[in-house]
């Protein structure tokens, strides 16, 4: 049960995007297309599950061993940063479309502050690993359903008329604290 409330909570209640307000720059900058969307949820996800299971095995086996914690920040960055590199080339050769539609994003994981926000995240909640692996789960899949939220709704937007001064980022703004208080609906599901 406990995993579940896990779940619930980091995909609706505690959504990274829109109630932590962690990866705001993909989240406004790559939500314009559907497909890039779903790609770039894809990726994060799959750096956020790997960095987060890296770093707790780091957090507990070697700077709590040694009492350098202090380290901590240094130390997820870079396992986020070579596990990036490691994500752009897979792509770059399995799939380039994808590597060519998501462009500069693609090396913005690495200072994307929902992955380096979850691995402290876990950390400061004293998680196991077990707990660790939903939440970083649960907490990639919130970010997918946001961004992709929003990028379906984008996509809607520029189909339809607004006013000239409404154009682009002020309504996608808008449009995201709108989504934002939808989200705020889910509060009291986990009490």
């Amino acid at each position: 049960m406990n995993y579940l409330i896990i779940f619930i909570t980091a995909v609706l209640v505690n959504n990274i995007v829109l109630s932590q307000f962690l990866g705001i720059c993909p989240f406004l900058g790559i939500s314009k297309r559907l497909d890039t969307a779903v790609g770039m949820s894809g990726a994060v996800a799959f750096v956020m599950v790997l960095a987060t299971l890296i770093t707790f095995l780091l957090q507990h086996y070697v700077l709590e061993t040694l009492h350098i914690e202090y380290l901590q920040t240094i130390v997820f960055i870079l396992v986020i940063a070579a596990l990036v590199q490691l994500i752009e080339i897979m792509l770059k050769k399995s799939v380039p479309s994808l590597y060519q539609a998501l462009g500069v994003f693609l090396p913005l994981i690495t200072t994307n502050c929902t992955i380096l926000g979850v691995a402290i995240m876990v950390i400061q909640k004293q998680m196991t690993l077990a707990e660790s692996m939903v939440f970083a789960v649960a907490t990639s899949f919130g970010f997918g359903l946001a961004l992709i939220l929003f990028a379906g709704i984008r996509e809607q937007l520029a189909l339809s008329e607004q006013p000239k001064a409404m154009e682009g980022t002020p309504i996608a703004l808008i449009t995201a604290g709108i989504l934002a208080m939808a989200f705020m609906g889910f509060s009291g599901l986990v009490g």
